[in-house]
């Protein structure tokens, strides 16, 4: 079965402010004059993704969401749903980010509700997993994630459009990254692991890898077997450092 097309995809975290949206425009533009060999899509902040939906319409550059809530409505104050993403223009959203997890106690439980509610929305969802430094060093890191790709996908995902993106939670922000060796390690017990868990629809979707990914490791993390993409952090707020990871593809 054909594995799907690459994605780099930006999240911002909480950064960005409506003059950010200059970044967003410079991207855009670049993409249009030079088509990428991969799909391209950034996460902002939720109070950007109506104004950065009008920005990036009909250029190439995709439109995701941080987060969402698992359910559709309700008492939940600062909270926005599925629907609410998609309202606003986005395609995607990454759900399970490390800082999710370990900053808002969110379980694998918790994902898997999370990526139904996104799927019900008619988003791609962006699942995340990764190891921490203490796992990594105890040995446990495929261990972990595998786990991970075992709780926090649902069975429902199989035939749907999705993503996995493999953050070893040591490396994001920090400049240090896993030896190639590492991260192909873990890509392929994750390949594995959603095999078993998703059959012949586990071999499509890409796995990402994310960790202080930059223009001048881009090229070599990427060509790793079953790195499918990457989730950029702090390289993706401007325009000419995400353009040279989403060139290096």
């Amino acid at each position: 079965m054909k594995q799907s097309v690459k994605l780099v995809a930006g999240n911002w975290k909480m950064n960005g402010l409506g003059a950010s949206l200059g970044e967003v425009e410079a991207l855009a533009k670049a993409l249009q004059e030079q088509a990428a060999a991969c799909r391209v899509a950034l996460c902002p902040p939720a109070t950007l993704l109506d104004r950065m939906a009008r920005v990036v319409a009909d250029t190439p550059v995709e439109l995701g969401a941080q987060d969402c809530h698992a359910e559709t409505a309700g008492a939940f104050t600062g909270s926005v749903s599925a629907a609410m993403v998609a309202d606003a223009g986005a395609g995607l959203v990454i759900l399970g980010h490390s800082e999710r997890r370990a900053g808002f106690g969110e379980t694998d439980a918790d994902v898997a509700a999370k990526v139904e509610a996104a799927l019900a929305a008619g988003l791609e969802p962006v699942i995340c997993i990764g190891e921490t430094l203490a796992e990594r060093e105890a040995g446990q890191a495929v261990e972990v994630v595998s786990r991970q790709v075992a709780g926090s996908l649902p069975s429902s995902l199989a035939g749907k459009a999705f993503a996995v993106a493999y953050e070893p939670v040591w490396a994001i922000g920090t400049g240090l990254t896993p030896t190639l060796e590492q991260i192909e390690e873990v890509h392929v017990a994750v390949r594995a692991a959603m095999v078993a868990k998703l059959g012949e629809g586990g071999r499509v979707a890409p796995i990402l890898y994310g960790g202080s990914v930059k223009p001048s490791n881009a090229a070599e993390i990427l060509a790793v077997a079953e790195v499918g993409g990457a989730l950029v952090g702090g390289a993706s707020l401007k325009a000419e450092d995400f353009l040279g990871i989403v060139r290096a593809v």
